[in-house]
């Protein structure tokens, strides 16, 4: 992996519930990747088992991050906060996932949430709708869902690549925030420029919001008609690394779950969906 040089800080804190399933690495990947380009604090948590007691079946992170030769092999366990600056927590969450997710956002108050789905199947088995929308009204934080077997934003073997980002916009909800988080995201994985297509499904005026200034950025707009989802999964074809998704405020996660066009989004793109909520 070849860090570029952050830019506006992305976030600056993370939460990673997960089963630790194969489905569950790439997802895994992208939460590491943006810890460390933001280096940032990253919590790794175990839902939907029971407690565990062996630390190594939590995900390796410096045996990652040696494989992406960030560190070099055989690195102490310290390397990864004095030479990367990431701290890395992770936490076993025995019983109810949905107790242990609501408790540490509560307390934490993450900006991202890094969630792995099944791709067309949704989301994880452990994280039912009751679970997605207990979290979610303790929360206004970002949720980004990674597809397993998608053409993610980063490889396993750490490899970034960000070329190409669709946001569909409309009057409602409000894109905006959508659109500086882009920025934010451009500037922090890419080093070169990308593409960031404004997509509206629908007749009438093309909506306007401001663009953030970025050498990294170029714009496009693009309109299509018929069912919305639809249009969107049309749209992110196979050069589209990110899908970008306004939601509704403080519902931002509930929608994502509850028939929504985010959820659609989520269960039908082979790209990983960011939801943003409004502001």
């Amino acid at each position: 992996m070849n860090l570029p040089a952050p830019g506006t800080p992305f976030i600056t804190s993370i939460f990673h519930p997960s089963d630790f399933s194969k489905a569950s690495e790439l997802a895994f990947a992208h939460a590491l990747a943006i810890a460390l380009i933001s280096q940032t604090e990253l919590v790794i948590m175990h839902a939907g088992g029971g407690h565990l007691d062996d630390w190594s079946q939590f995900p390796h992170v410096r045996e990652t991050l040696e494989r992406w030769q960030v560190l070099p092999p055989g690195s102490p366990r310290s390397a990864v906060f004095d030479k990367l600056a990431v701290k890395i927590v992770k936490i076993s969450a025995p019983g109810d996932p949905v107790e242990a997710s609501v408790e540490h956002i509560e307390k934490r108050q993450p900006d991202l949430i890094v969630l792995a789905t099944r791709g067309h199947h949704g989301l994880p088995q452990w994280l039912k709708p009751s679970i997605a929308q207990a979290i979610a009204r303790r929360t206004e934080a970002m949720t980004l869902f990674v597809p397993r077997d998608c053409r993610g934003i980063v490889s396993l073997d750490g490899v970034i690549s960000l070329r190409r980002v669709l946001i569909p916009v409309d009057r409602q909800p409000n894109a905006q925030e959508a659109i500086v988080r882009a920025v934010r995201v451009v500037e922090a994985f890419a080093d070169s420029p990308v593409e960031i297509v404004l997509l509206h499904v629908g007749d009438g005026e093309f909506p306007q919001y401001e663009r953030p200034a970025s050498e990294l950025c170029t714009w496009q707009e693009l309109r299509r008609q018929g069912d919305p989802a639809a249009a969107i999964i049309a749209a992110a074809d196979e050069q589209t690394d990110l899908i970008i998704m306004a939601t509704e405020g403080r519902h931002g996660f509930v929608d994502a779950i509850r028939g929504s066009v985010t959820e659609q989004v989520v269960y039908g793109a082979d790209c990983p969906v960011l939801a943003v909520p409004s502001k």
